[in-house]
């Protein structure tokens, strides 16, 4: 479940609030997007994919809240690593990233273009 939108990394760029399929984020002007309807994540870790900053950080559980400490998760290195580990946005070609999940891409774009 979505847990933390760490603001000092977002760039208020909202790919978080286009990618989520359920409408988890609300856009907020000048700001980083909100976590309006938490209890409406799936966990598909959409948000986390298509933020190009590692500015999300999305807990495993997907029954409910997480207690999650925001200055754990800025000094783990979680930040971001779902889209390295998929070959995600600029780690995409990078031979070091196997998956090829980020080719999924266009895919959920023109399925959501559907929706």
């Amino acid at each position: 479940m979505i847990e933390l939108v760490i603001e000092e990394r977002c760039t208020q760029c909202n790919q978080c609030v286009a990618a989520c399929p359920t409408n988890v984020f609300d856009a907020v002007p000048g700001r980083a997007p909100v976590i309006a309807r938490k209890q409406d994540c799936q966990t598909c870790y959409m948000c986390e994919l298509y933020c190009p900053h590692d500015a999300l950080f999305v807990a495993s559980n997907c029954h409910g809240d997480e207690a999650v400490d925001r200055e754990q998760v800025l000094e783990s290195g979680l930040l971001g690593q779902l889209r390295r580990d998929h070959g995600w946005g600029e780690h995409a070609g990078d031979p070091r990233y196997t998956n090829q999940h980020w080719y999924m891409g266009e895919v959920f774009r023109r399925a959501r273009e559907k929706a």
